[in-house]
């Protein structure tokens, strides 16, 4: 597994503090981070890939500072957005698929062999060829997977990727996300898609307020929101 370190990370938009002096060290195969909105959760993971710098501290993966490396660190750590609409960026399926390979200078026979595979895993062979933007819900996350995950990334992190789905999906997104080798970082407001995690770490106004097995973080979450 990766190793990702928060060394006092601190982050303001403007006058609104939204994390404050975060120490973590984040080893686990599958984490979950929960909390209420505004907590700054989705700040924090986002951190991880370099799409939010802090405001103070560090954050590595891998020994590699994320603000000062973060083409080397967007190699290694994959990112899941909540809404894959925001990640589709080509026409068709297959194509949206290769678009990630195509940036890291393969052959063309190593990109449609990956390329093929993802569709194949993803379930999303029937729709090599279809419009991207005309997929359900459920597929379009699938493909925002198969697109991260296509390039072999070594952490996946999902920003609430099930929240805009129905619950057939949703417990799809979930089983794979819990069959995956890839070291596994979830912020979720939905406990299920978070049991059996190695750990859940609980964000509150900006701070760790809880970080250890699943039933302890959440039982401390349930009394917050109590």
């Amino acid at each position: 597994m990766s190793a990702i370190t928060f060394d006092r990370v601190s982050h303001s938009f403007g006058e609104r503090q939204v994390l404050r002096g975060i120490d973590l060290s984040l080893t686990e195969h599958r984490i979950g981070i929960v909390g209420a909105n505004g907590s700054g959760k989705s700040t924090l993971v986002r951190m991880i890939n370099g799409l939010v710098a802090p405001s103070s501290g560090t954050v590595t993966v891998d020994g590699l500072d994320v603000a000062k490396k973060a083409r080397d660190v967007r190699r290694l750590v994959g990112f899941i957005f909540t809404n894959p609409d925001n990640q589709i960026v080509m026409p068709t399926v297959q194509e949206d698929i290769a678009f990630t390979l195509r940036r890291r200078g393969l052959s063309a026979a190593e990109i449609a062999e990956r390329t093929t595979a993802a569709l194949h895993r993803f379930g999303l062979a029937e729709h090599a060829d279809h419009p991207a933007h005309l997929l359900s819900g459920g597929q379009k996350q699938l493909l925002a997977l198969a697109a991260v995950l296509v390039a072999e990334p070594q952490v996946l992190v999902a920003d609430e990727p099930t929240t805009l789905l129905d619950a057939r999906n949703a417990r799809r997104i979930g089983e794979l996300l819990h069959s995956m080798s890839q070291q596994v970082i979830v912020v979720t407001h939905q406990f299920a898609l978070i049991e059996g995690f190695d750990r859940v770490i609980v964000i509150e106004h900006g701070e760790v307020v809880a970080d250890g097995v699943p039933e302890d973080s959440l039982d401390s979450y349930r009394a917050l929101l109590a």
